[in-house]
């Protein structure tokens, strides 16, 4: 019995043995036949899973060039900061670390629980940019989950005084108005990267060594003197706030080269904080057009006298300040009916509407459109700034007599500040008009010749008498002669038609006479207060930055015998309108 029982176990731990065998034999099988599927059939998708989960391409950030003045002095410049990212399903945070969080980002609970709960995604930004205090508070918490990326902030360190010219980037170090955006292609660089291998947590364990370096992004010198545009955007500011303006502005010119030394527009912003109040952003200057009005006549005038229409005696007819063309009337703003004639001198100087009208019949249509298409009236000025307008001058062909009469004194014609002042290069260069830039220039540009010496020279020394004795008598400067032009216009509303009690003042000269170095223009959008005329609310801001400019060159003076500076006019100034 025993042996019988004995013998019935052997047999069966002999099939127990050969079941057990083959169990194991189709298990390998098994897995041969999946380890070939997979690495013959599957290859590709497991291959980019894998590289998925473990494989990055990182992004090695350039350094924005910088921005710099003409004396090197940093106008736009990129600081290193850290933004900071999380892997949602990676998160692991505690209550007291959520709450920390909170108040270093200045983020809601809601916005923190919105950007990790229940989100499936792999890379979510929490907060760009943040100051490196910050950033290290944030590191100590320790919470798995949640990164840090090196990144570059613009910081701008003259603020508002240069916004509306340098401007501003974006997040992502994209240029988005001014020179920022006008360079930055040559400002970016090229992003550079490499390959790593990081963990489930997100770290990096190797460095595949696949690095592509980036490269830095080149510096832009402009031609702005830091100086210079910082006492004209203090200037102009005074004269807004004394007059209780709408906006103003003004542009410095080097008359030789054409550099722009100061270029300053109220309202401001300032771009280290665009989130608090930012104003207009656009560069008035070069974006916004205005009738220009009086500063227009001495273009008409040196026309006449290139034609040899006239010579600076010679007698105009002004009509105690009246003339009808048709129905329409010009008049000039302070008529004096014992005078019915003027001298060519005394019609720039006490900037008569009428004997600029009569002037300006006296010539062609087509002489008086050649000589403002020459100056660059209805045309880009080629500076290369983004949203340059041209301007409008409508063609000669399309002009009648009144059209002709009003657009010899500044009307039914519009353009830029930057045109305005580019054109008067034709007044410091014996005729010949130069091209503008807002960059450095180590040479002086050839220009375009549009007027004769003589001509010209006698222009100056009318315009000369526009400050002497004429509406421009605020613009003097102590021990420096000066030539310029007073311009008052309405301005034009939506309907097309002008609107009374709003103007646009304006004043330009250059100095010294002898030899112009400098150019300044200045407008001032609608003044409330007080004078709204070129002559008292735009030529002080002349004299005030322009004593300081011919300091800081070092232009010496031109006359021995210095000027008595007329005080800021309370509202007697006489420009014409």
């Amino acid at each position: 019995m025993n042996n019988k029982v004995e013998k019935t176990f052997f047999e069966l731990s002999g099939i127990r043995r050969r079941l057990i065998l083959l169990l194991f034999l189709a298990g390998f099988l098994t897995l041969i036949f999946r380890a070939l599927y997979l690495q013959s059939l599957d290859k590709n998708f497991l291959q980019s899973k894998g590289n998925a989960t473990s494989t990055r391409v990182i992004s090695l950030y350039a350094d924005r060039g910088k921005i710099t003045d003409r004396n090197g002095d940093i106008l736009a410049i990129s600081s290193p900061v850290e933004s900071v990212w999380a892997n949602p399903p990676n998160v692991k945070i505690n209550k007291d670390q959520k709450l920390e969080l909170e108040n270093i980002l200045k983020l809601s609970s809601e916005e923190v629980d919105r950007k990790l709960l229940n989100n499936k995604k792999e890379f979510i930004y929490l907060k760009r940019q943040i100051s490196p205090d910050d950033a290290r508070r944030l590191q100590a918490l320790k919470i798995p989950g949640i990164f840090f990326q090196k990144e570059f902030k613009r910081f701008y360190p003259a603020a508002d005084v240069t916004a509306n010219l340098v401007g501003f980037t974006n997040l992502d170090n994209i240029g988005q108005e001014g020179i920022e955006l006008a360079q930055n292609k040559s400002l970016s660089g090229k992003i550079g990267s490499k390959k790593v291998i990081k963990d489930n947590a997100g770290k990096i364990v190797d460095d595949l060594q696949e690095v592509k370096l980036p490269q830095d992004g080149h510096d832009i010198k402009l031609s702005i003197d830091s100086r210079i545009q910082y006492l004209t955007y203090r200037e102009l500011a005074k004269s807004i706030e004394i007059h209780k303006a709408k906006a103003g502005s003004a542009i410095v010119l080097d008359a030789k080269t054409g550099e722009i030394l100061a270029m300053a527009n109220l309202p401001s912003y300032n771009p280290n904080n665009l989130n608090e109040g930012a104003g207009p952003t656009r560069n008035r200057a070069v974006t916004d057009v205005f009738e220009p009005g009086s500063t227009i006549k001495p273009f008409t005038v040196s026309s006449a006298l290139d034609a040899g229409i006239l010579n600076p005696s010679s007698l105009v007819e002004v009509s105690s300040g009246f003339m009808k063309i048709g129905s329409a009337t010009i008049h000039d703003a302070h008529a004096d009916e014992t005078k019915p004639f003027m001298t060519v001198s005394e019609v720039i100087a006490k900037s008569s509407n009428v004997g600029a009208a009569r002037i300006g019949l006296m010539q062609t249509p087509k002489n008086l459109w050649s000589t403002f298409n020459k100056v660059g009236f209805g045309m880009q000025t080629g500076v290369g700034f983004p949203g340059e307008v041209s301007g409008r001058i409508r063609d000669y062909k399309n002009w009648g007599k009144v059209d002709q009469a009003t657009i010899s004194f500044g009307h039914g014609i519009n353009l830029t500040l930057l045109q305005l002042a580019q054109s008067y290069t034709v007044f410091a260069n014996d005729g010949e008009m130069k091209p503008v830039t807002m960059f450095k220039k180590e040479e002086t540009p050839i220009g375009t010749k549009v007027f004769s010496k003589q001509t010209v020279r006698t222009m100056v020394e009318m315009m000369e008498q526009v400050v002497e004795e004429g509406t421009g008598g605020n613009a003097k400067i102590m021990g420096y002669r000066v030539a310029g032009k007073t311009g008052t216009a309405e301005k034009i509303g939506a309907n097309g038609a002008y609107e009374k009690n709003k103007n646009i003042g304006s004043f330009i000269g250059l100095a010294p006479a002898s030899n112009p170095r400098i150019i300044m223009a200045v407008m001032i959008d609608e003044p409330s207060l007080g004078s709204h005329y070129g002559g008292a609310v735009a030529a002080p801001v002349f004299s005030s930055v322009m004593a300081d400019v011919m300091k800081i060159l070092k232009i010496p003076q031109d006359i021995k015998t210095q000027n008595k500076v007329i005080p800021q006019d309370k509202g007697s100034s006489k420009e014409t309108i």
